[in-house]
């Protein structure tokens, strides 16, 4: 006979024990890793997990009880109450699972703690109802001292476990929760068994079978392993799906989904490590910014996704160029961005070179070549920058300083490029206030008939002369207007400004006035225009918006919808600078245009170049054959007025024939002068009423 912790174990049966051991270690570890994985999930997945924890809990629990009975020596036949038997188990399983719940509820300061003590009591009801369940030919007897004590320990030790999982901070604490709660399990049994005292009395036909108990104890134990086994692959094959979905939406959150490059969140992680470790060694580093130059024209001429084709296959490019202490990411739609562990200027002129390569070879796009092109700005920490912000501005400033200039693809970022910014945020400043101030002034240019010199209208021309820098082309501060947002602002002051003028003029010329892209896009235009016209008293007819042939491209179903809204009001609609952009067939066949404007540059070469000539007969056949009026631009010699007229163009605009001068000096020369009752500049006091304007606007779109 062996004595462990004052049970007495029959030394045949050691190696129950041993397995009665082995099933509560690994329940116990199975039991803190389920419940730990219940305590951090929500709704059904909560109940689910709890579920596994209180089986393999039940099944840990009971099957060493179980286990430990059988290795008992109570010198006297042994049987089962079969009823008490199973009762036990689900003790074990219920009383296991509301200790979970409670303790991963956290409701209440010391849940963790009240929760494992409802575990340990169930470990000790179970067992002492097992208890009731074992048959012995004898007389009974319990010591109360070691059974309170197995409460206790089972209680303690198991509410202290439970504590601390849900107060886990180090990996180890896992472990020691663990060994708590199967110290917890093996000193209710052991003790309890000790409390547990048999007197034999030895009946005629009393025996048990010590073979038979030995193979139940196997059975109940692999049933035990299986089912604790079964909860820890469940936790494992949970973690490990975890841990790649995970991964997954690591790489996610850190590389851009179209290219697979890391994104804008992991090039800000990554320059500010490239910074610190720059900082605390003493080197330099190299920020280049990188951006296309021929993305825009694919998505317009091919579509967004022959621009997203473009982008997959240039991200496969830079993703295989890198070398280490190199790092490429993708920062934006056609923007891109590298850094490089500044060594020595070879180094940085060969990775320049590699990137250069990667983005200036062909791209293949089905049946579509095209070379993308790019812009690199250069900067380094710390000369030209102490900060991540500032380095990222200073290469911005030199990548665009690079793509204005189409001498070169490289630019070194210098000092003179911050002046350059200042003074265009404070042109950008003073252009507001001269808004708001009504300092700006509107110039009419005139537009007259080739065969008969006769006036046929004015174009409307937005000029600025600055209290300090005199006047400042529009060449200059109108792309400043669309970079802050000042645009449609601008645009519409001058609509209503050159309509309220017209209004007064006789003879009663028309008007032409551009409109910007922002201005065609903006989703209020024909309200707008109607609101003008209302207000200004001008007649519809007399208005001429026009438009450039990029601007209606961007987007040709959207842009011919708006402009038969507008040709709908009465509002004539001119092609402007026609044969610099899309110039299309399909485009003056889509849309009855009232006028085509010849760009000037063809006009500048007329005299002397025999294919500019060409063109300039081709366009006026084009549009004598769809009977749309031609204007031709840029008119500075008597020459190419000849050639005009020559080759029967209709109407013309240029220097030889009138300057663009402000409204005091156009009625100074005589060609206008204002109605003397006034129906125009008066009105403009008198808003139209936007409920109005709406009704027209709406049947006006019904219309179109």
């Amino acid at each position: 006979m062996i004595t462990i912790l004052g049970c007495v174990i029959n030394e045949h049966n050691i190696w129950l024990v041993l397995v009665a051991a082995i099933v509560c270690a690994s329940g116990s570890w199975a039991v803190i890793c389920l419940f730990e994985r219940a305590a951090r999930t929500d709704g059904l997945q909560r109940a689910g997990w709890h579920f596994l924890s209180a089986v393999a809990a039940g099944a840990a629990i009971w099957c060493t009880h179980f286990i430990a009975m059988l290795a008992y020596e109570p010198g006297a036949p042994v049987t089962f109450d079969p009823v008490m038997t199973m009762l036990s188990l689900l003790i074990a399983i219920a009383g296991a699972g509301a200790g979970f719940i409670v303790a991963a509820g956290g409701s209440i300061r010391f849940a963790p703690a009240f929760g494992g003590a409802i575990v340990g009591m169930a470990i000790a009801v179970m067992h002492y109802t097992g208890m009731m369940a074992y048959r012995v030919q004898g007389i009974i007897h319990w010591d109360m001292g070691y059974l309170v004590a197995s409460v206790l320990l089972s209680v303690g030790m198991s509410a202290l476990a439970f504590h601390l999982v849900m107060r886990m901070s180090l990996p180890r604490q896992r472990y020691m929760a663990a060994g708590l709660l199967f110290l917890g399990i093996v000193s209710l049994h052991f003790t309890g068994m000790t409390a547990f005292q048999v007197t034999p009395l030895l009946l005629d036909n009393g025996f048990s079978n010590p073979a038979a108990m030995q193979a139940l104890a196997i059975a109940v134990a692999v049933v035990a392993l299986v089912i604790v086994g079964a909860g820890l692959a469940s936790y494992l094959i949970d973690g490990s799906a975890r841990s790649e979905s995970l991964d997954q939406l690591r790489h996610m959150a850190l590389n851009d989904g179209l290219t697979g490059l890391p994104n804008r969140a992991s090039f800000t992680d990554r320059l500010d490590h490239e910074i610190d470790l720059a900082s605390e060694t003493g080197g330099k580093l190299v920020l280049i910014g990188i951006d296309l130059n021929r993305f825009k024209e694919v998505n317009d001429l091919r579509g967004h996704g022959a621009g997203d084709m473009m982008l997959r296959k240039l991200g496969e490019r830079l993703s295989e160029l890198t070398k280490d202490g190199e790092f490429i990411a993708r920062t934006g739609g056609d923007e891109f961005a590298a850094i490089q562990r500044f060594v020595d200027q070879a180094s940085l002129e060969d990775f320049l070179v590699r990137l250069e390569h990667a983005l200036f070879q062909p791209v293949t796009l089905n049946d579509f070549e095209i070379i993308p092109g790019a812009s690199f700005g250069v900067a380094f920490y710390p000369d030209n920058a102490t900060s991540r912000e500032a380095l990222i501005s200073n290469a911005d400033l030199a990548m665009y300083r690079a793509k204005a200039d189409a001498s070169q693809n490289v630019c070194y970022y210098d000092q003179s490029m911050d002046d350059v910014v200042r003074a265009r945020r404070a042109l950008a400043n003073d252009l507001k206030t001269a808004l708001d101030n009504n300092q700006l002034d509107v110039y009419y240019q005139v537009q007259t008939s080739v065969s008969t010199n006769q006036i046929r209208g004015f174009e409307a021309l937005l000029r600025w002369n600055h209290p300090e820098h005199g006047f400042i082309p529009p060449s200059d501060f109108i792309p400043l207007a669309e970079e802050n947002g000042l645009i449609l602002q601008l645009g519409e002051w001058v609509l209503r400004e050159a309509c309220a003028r017209a209004a007064s003029w006789e003879p009663p010329y028309k008007v032409a006035v551009n409109l910007s892209p922002a201005q065609f896009v903006h989703a209020d235009l024909s309200k707008v225009i109607i609101e003008v016209l209302m207000s200004t008293g001008l007649p519809a007819n007399r208005l001429e918006l026009e438009l450039t042939e990029s601007t209606i491209f961007q987007d040709k179903e959207r842009s011919f919808s708006v402009l038969r809204q507008i040709k709908a009001l009465g509002v004539n609609i001119a092609l402007d600078d026609f044969g610099t952009g899309y110039s299309s067939l399909d485009m003056l066949r889509s849309f009855p245009f009232d006028k085509i404007k010849l760009d000037r540059s063809f006009i500048n070469e007329a005299e002397e170049s025999l294919q500019a000539k060409s063109i300039i007969r081709a366009v006026l056949a084009l549009g004598k054959s769809l009977e749309i009026p031609i204007l031709a631009e840029g008119i500075e010699t008597q020459g190419q007025l000849s050639l005009l007229g020559d080759e029967g163009c209709d109407e013309a605009q240029g220097f030889l024939l009138g300057r663009p001068i402000p409204i005091a000096q156009l009625l100074e020369t005589g060609k206008v002068s204002l109605i003397e009752s006034g129906t125009g500049r008066h009105l403009s006091s008198e808003p139209a009423s936007l409920e109005l304007a709406d009704e027209i606007q709406t049947q006006v779109s019904r219309s179109a």
